[in-house]
C-alpha cells in the first residue's frame, strides 16, 4: 500500500494523468472486473499488472494479470486496496465478475492455462480470497465470464454459453444463452422489467444488448443492440464494461478506455461510472452517477446567447482541462453547431463535439436522423500521439411516418450535452441517451479554451454551466 501511495504521488505530475477518473496506482490497467456492492461499499476490481516479477519498464508486456482492487462509498472517490486475486495454478487471472450472497462474494473468471476458476471472500473489505480445491471448476475451458444466482443454482455465462452449478465445483453446460454479438467480458444484469448483457467486441468495443429473459428456459432474447464505442477499439477507444445492479432497478456500469500515447508507467483509464436505466420506450438511458456532481468546484454560467451563422464565439470566462460542461442548445435551422474544448487560442489544437442538425427530410427519399460527432482530429500536435478518428452516433428521437417528418425549414429540436474533460479524456452524454468518449493529448499548455459555433444559419445557446472538477487523487509531493 505504501508503494501504491508513492506511485500515485510520483505519477500525479504527469499532465495526461486524469484527476477525477480512476486509474491504477501503478503499471498498466485493462478491463474492469467484478463490480459489486458489499457491506455498504462499492468494490471495483480490474486487470492489473504488478511490476514485481518484471520491474524493468522494457519488460512491461511480460507482467501477469492479477485482479486489482479499489473501494468506494460513492463510486467516485476510490481508495486503493491490495491486489485481490493472484495467479496460482493459473498463469494469469483474466476478466470475470462476482455474485454477492448473504455471507460471501464469489468471483468467477478464466484462469489462463488452467480453466474456469472460482474464488471466494467473506471479510468486510474482500481482502482475503480463497480458491476452492475443485479449481479449475471447468478444466481446460473457460473464458471471459459473469456469474449470478437463481434460487440454489449458480449460473455462469462464459462468452455466450451458459453453465450451471449447485455447489460451485461441478458445472454443467447448458448451451448458447443468446446469439448475435461477440461475447467477450459479458455482464448479465436485470434492468427495469428487462435484462441487459453488457460486453466487449474486438470490432465493436464496449457494447450492450437489451432483451427479455426467460428464467424457465434460461434463455435471453435480445430486442435492441447499442454501443458505448462508436469507432475502433484502439487507439483511444472505449473498451470493456463491468456492471452491477444499483438496487433501484437500474445498473451501474464502468468501462476502461484505451490509451493513444505510449508511456512506460501507465496506460488505460476507467470511465466515469454510469447510471443505466430504461426509458418508457424500453430503450437505454445513460447518465453519469449523481455523485459525480460532488466533485464540482468553481462554477461559471453563460445565459441565453445568440449564435450568429458562421462565427466562432470563444467563451472567455470558461476554460480548463478538468471540467464539466452542461450545455443546452437550440439549433434552429443551423446546419451544425460545434462545441470545442481543450482549444488553444489560435485553434491549432481542439477537440470538437458537433451536432449535425439533420432529423428531417433532406431529399425526396430520405428522412435523416440527427448526428453527434466527437472529433479529436485536431486534439494534439504531438508526434507520438495516435489521433483517434472521429466517431459519430445517430440520435433516435422517436418513430414517425414520412408525412409528419420535419422538412428543411423546420427548426431542429433542442439538444443537451454533458461534456466531461479530464486532461487526456473527453466523455460526452447526449440527451441522456447516447455516450461517446475518447482519449486526447493536447501538446500545448494553453489548450484549455472553450468555444461554440453555428454553421450556415443562426442558432441559440440556451445555457452553459461549467464547473472546475476537483481531483480525487493526492497531489505530487503531498
Amino acid at each position: 500500500m505504501l508503494r501504491f501511495a508513492a506511485s500515485r504521488k510520483r505519477l500525479a505530475s504527469d499532465p495526461y494523468r486524469p484527476g477525477y477518473h480512476f486509474v491504477s496506482p501503478e503499471s498498466q490497467l485493462n478491463d474492469p472486473n467484478g463490480l459489486c456492492f458489499w457491506r455498504g461499499r462499492w468494490h471495483l476490481f480490474y486487470q492489473a499488472y504488478p511490476p514485481d516479477e518484471f520491474p524493468d519498464p522494457r519488460d512491461i508486456s511480460k507482467r501477469r494479470q492479477h485482479w486489482g482492487h479499489a473501494v468506494s462509498e460513492d463510486l467516485v472517490r476510490w481508495r486503493d486496496l491490495p491486489y485481490a486475486i493472484y495467479p496460482g495454478i493459473e498463469r494469469m487471472c483474466f476478466s470475470g465478475s462476482t455474485v454477492v450472497e448473504t455471507n460471501q462474494v464469489v468471483a468467477f473468471y478464466p484462469g489462463i492455462d488452467a480453466g474456469q476458476m472460482v474464488a471466494i471472500a467473506r471479510d468486510p473489505l474482500l481482502l482475503n480470497w480463497e480458491k476452492p480445491a475443485a479449481n479449475p471448476v471447468i478444466p481446460g475451458g473457460g473464458g471471459d465470464s459473469c456469474i449470478w444466482k437463481e434460487g440454489d443454482t449458480y449460473l455462469g455465462l462464459i462468452g455466450r454459453n451458459l453453465w450451471t452449478s449447485t455447489n460451485l465445483a461441478n458445472w454443467v453446460a447448458r448451451g448458447e444463452f443468446y446469439g448475435g454479438v461477440e461475447g467477450s467480458c459479458p455482464n448479465f444484469v436485470p434492468i427495469g422489467n428487462k435484462h441487459i448483457v453488457l460486453g466487449f467486441g474486438h470490432a465493436l468495443g464496449g457494447n450492450y444488448v437489451l432483451g427479455d429473459y426467460d428464467p424457465a428456459a434460461r434463455r435471453f432474447k435480445p430486442y435492441e443492440q447499442g454501443r458505448f464505442n462508436h469507432g475502433t477499439v484502439s487507439p483511444g477507444g472505449v473498451h470493456a464494461p463491468s456492471a452491477a445492479a444499483d438496487g433501484k432497478g437500474g445498473v451501474i456500469n464502468i468501462l476502461n478506455i484505451n490509451d493513444a500515447k505510449p508511456s512506460p508507467d501507465w496506460d488505460q483509464i476507467l470511465s466515469l461510472p454510469q447510471s443505466l436505466t430504461l426509458g418508457p420506450d424500453s430503450k437505454l438511458r445513460i447518465a453519469p452517477v449523481d455523485a459525480v456532481a460532488s466533485l464540482r468546484g468553481n462554477h461559471r454560467h453563460v445565459g441565453r446567447t445568440a449564435l450568429p451563422a458562421n462565427r466562432e464565439i470563444v467563451l472567455d470566462t470558461i476554460g480548463g482541462n478538468a471540467l464539466e460542461l452542461d450545455v443546452a442548445i437550440d439549433p434552429k435551422t443551423a446546419r451544425w453547431v460545434r462545441l470545442d474544448v481543450l482549444r488553444s487560442p489560435d485553434a491549432e489544437e481542439r477537440t470538437s463535439v458537433t451536432f449535425y442538425n439533420f432529423d428531417r427530410k433532406l431529399s425526396i427519399w430520405y428522412d435523416t436522423k440527427a448526428v453527434v460527432t466527437l472529433d479529436g482530429t485536431h486534439s494534439s500536435r504531438l508526434p507520438d500521439v495516435w489521433v483517434r478518428p472521429p466517431e459519430s452516433v445517430a440520435l433516435d428521437r422517436g418513430a414517425r411516418d414520412w408525412a409528419s417528418a420535419p422538412t428543411a425549414t423546420t427548426p431542429g429540436k433542442p439538444i443537451r450535452l454533458r461534456v466531461f474533460v479530464d486532461r487526456s479524456v473527453v466523455e460526452v452524454f447526449v440527451d441522456g441517451k447516447q455516450y461517446l468518449a475518447m482519449r486526447v493529448y493536447p501538446g500545448r499548455k494553453d489548450s484549455t479554451g472553450v468555444s461554440i459555433r453555428a454553421q450556415g444559419q443562426a442558432a441559440v445557446l440556451e445555457s452553459l454551466d461549467a464547473w472546475q472538477m476537483r481531483s480525487i487523487w493526492p497531489k505530487s509531493g503531498e
